[in-house]
């Protein structure tokens, strides 16, 4: 099994190619057996033989997270009786979005998780410890596993949560990786320091970074990146991904964007009308998956903003990287004449060592304006500390929010629900 393919390191205009005849098949197999694509198809004139090129996708209407929500089960391709496993993402409207998985797709998922990690500088033989949850229908946990075991690791599968047992578990078996979301690695940082763990002799080299962005948009790093870095020499691979792409965008050692696998998916990035964003500029993530048999999706708006980049790459690929997210479309905040996002927002709180945790809630006023609620815990002196927090929201993004002090105890049982896969540190009541 090739896991540096060479498809990556081949000509813009032969990777171009190679998608387009990816893109046939798959337009094919909608045509056959979509139910709500070939409603689409029909109800828009459609016909797939005028999609010759990735710039003819223009001529297809897109999907949202709504289609998937409200017509969930004519996105399957195939059978009951040929669905493998059952995964579930938030929607949009309340209710979770089922996914079903064929063998086939559990293959593919496997395969594109070890090319990913083998990107990151992941090897065979390599011993790896998941910070990270594999049931609870949970389709990323499922995926580092599987890729994993097909490229020949060795996994350590501790869940989240903990730092006894994952440092227990790092001294016992000694993984040179980790996969777990960025800010729990703050948490065993201060476990070890507080029992006296010789934890930057632990062995670990790396660590996979899901569900947090650790990057600013030039690639250096970020506050919560250079905190974890200040305490624990380690590298830092970000990783970006969704369940409706089966898909992931993974750094290389060069650590400027994730790659794309041109076999595994078409990326387009497109501005609030629908178009394509010119070079060098955000906007929304777009997708369409290749090689997937359950629920395969044509042009679908993943509400995340991007910045592409397509200059080569130091490592010999030359397929597109994508930058860290910028924020998601649907949590873009209005206040008094500014545009925030919640990573911004994040970057600031994330600079004070004294907070122990953190909550930012978005509701509107009786005005129907957008109000931002910071909640926070703190061992700091409440009075002076909420001013110091304001003054750096607005040095940095000129806007005030209404900061409450809330007790430790009470808020993280909020932040760090055990029902979510990762800490709950942005709520949109509007």
């Amino acid at each position: 099994m090739e896991f540096h393919p060479s498809i990556e390191k081949a000509g813009i205009q032969e990777i171009k190619i190679f998608q387009e005849e990816k893109l046939h098949e798959l337009l094919r197999y909608l045509e056959t057996h979509s139910p709500f694509y070939q409603k689409l198809f029909k109800e828009n004139n459609i016909t797939i033989e005028d999609i010759r090129t990735l710039e003819d996708l223009q001529k297809i209407p897109t999907t949202t997270k709504n289609d998937l929500q409200q017509y969930n089960h004519d996105f399957f391709c195939i059978t009951p009786d040929k669905i493998v496993d059952y995964s579930t993402t938030s929607g949009t409207l309340g209710d979770p979005v089922t996914f079903g998985l064929s063998d086939s797709d559990l293959e593919r998922l496997a395969y594109n998780e070890a090319i990913s990690f083998a990107c990151a500088g992941i090897q065979k033989g390599d011993v790896v410890q998941m910070i990270t949850t594999i049931d609870k229908r949970f389709m990323a946990g499922l995926a580092y596993f599987l890729g994993l075991r097909k490229m020949g690791a060795s996994v350590v599968r501790m869940g989240p949560g903990i730092p006894e047992l994952q440092w227990d578990s790092i001294f016992r078996y000694k993984p040179k990786y980790l996969i777990t979301v960025p800010s729990f690695l703050l948490k065993m940082i201060d476990y070890a320091e507080k029992h006296g763990l010789d934890y930057k002799n632990s062995g670990v080299y790396g660590a996979v970074c899901i569900g947090e962005s650790i990057k600013n948009q030039d690639f250096t790093d970020n506050i919560l990146s250079q905190k974890i870095k200040e305490k624990w020499d380690i590298k830092l691979f970000s990783t970006y991904a969704s369940t409706e792409m089966s898909t992931a965008f993974t750094e290389c050692e060069y650590q400027i964007g994730g790659h794309h696998h041109p076999e595994l998916i078409i990326t387009e990035i497109l501005d609030d009308e629908g178009n394509p964003v010119k070079e060098g500029e955000s906007g929304e993530l777009t997708i369409t998956t290749l090689g997937v048999e359950a629920i395969p999706l044509l042009r679908f708006k993943t509400g995340d903003l991007v910045k592409a980049h397509y200059e080569p790459c130091q490592c010999g690929r030359n397929t597109m990287r994508l930058g860290p997210v910028v924020g998601r479309k649907q949590q873009m905040i209005k206040y008094k004449g500014t545009t925030l996002y919640p990573p911004a927002m994040n970057d600031i709180l994330n600079d004070f060592n004294t907070i122990l945790c953190y909550q930012i809630v978005i509701q509107s006023n009786e005005i129907g304006l957008d109000e931002i609620i910071i909640k926070l815990s703190t061992e700091a002196d409440h009075e002076g500390f909420v001013n110091e927090v304001r003054d750096h929201f607005r040095a940095k993004l000129r806007v005030s929010p209404k900061i409450e002090i809330i007790d430790f105890d009470v808020l993280s049982k909020t932040v760090f629900n055990p029902n979510s896969r990762k800490p709950i540190t942005f709520i949109d009541l509007r």
